[in-house]
């Protein structure tokens, strides 16, 4: 399936990518594909920073490849923001890449601090989300 017929159709929905590289973004998906990742988060500021919409419960968003393409359709359940401090074991563990809180606070500070810079009490936007579409290839 192409992008385009992807948008198409599920009407209103926003493309996106996990991670910030393609080894990052492959690790993610495959993650979500076997139904081990239900949660994912991102710093509010770099959501607006790459100026993308922010997601909205019901909405059902297209997830890509690096290459930007296709590979499933999520919906969003439940949006929640936090500081960076305030995030859960609970939902780290949704989640599904990191051992434990410690784990993902780490991760977290390094990937920030690669994309939009880290810093302590930043606002995190966590994202719960279903799986309702895994597209074929071309």
């Amino acid at each position: 399936m192409t992008l385009d017929a992807a948008l198409a159709r599920y009407p209103g929905a926003q493309r996106f990518r996990f991670g910030d590289g393609p080894d990052l973004n492959a690790e993610i998906l495959a993650l979500v594909l076997a139904e081990r990742k239900s949660v994912t988060c991102d710093a509010v500021a770099g959501i607006e920073a790459r100026g993308e919409a922010p997601p909205e419960p019901g909405r059902v968003d297209i997830a890509c490849d690096w290459a930007w393409r296709p590979v499933c359709a999520v919906r969003t359940i439940e949006v929640m923001r936090m500081p960076f401090e305030e995030v859960p074991e609970a939902l780290v563990a949704e989640q599904g890449e990191f051992d434990d809180l410690e784990d993902w606070r780490r991760g977290y500070a390094a990937y920030l601090g690669r994309t939009v810079g880290f810093e302590s009490g930043m606002e995190m936007l966590l994202e719960r989300f279903e799986v309702v579409e895994v597209f074929g290839c071309d």
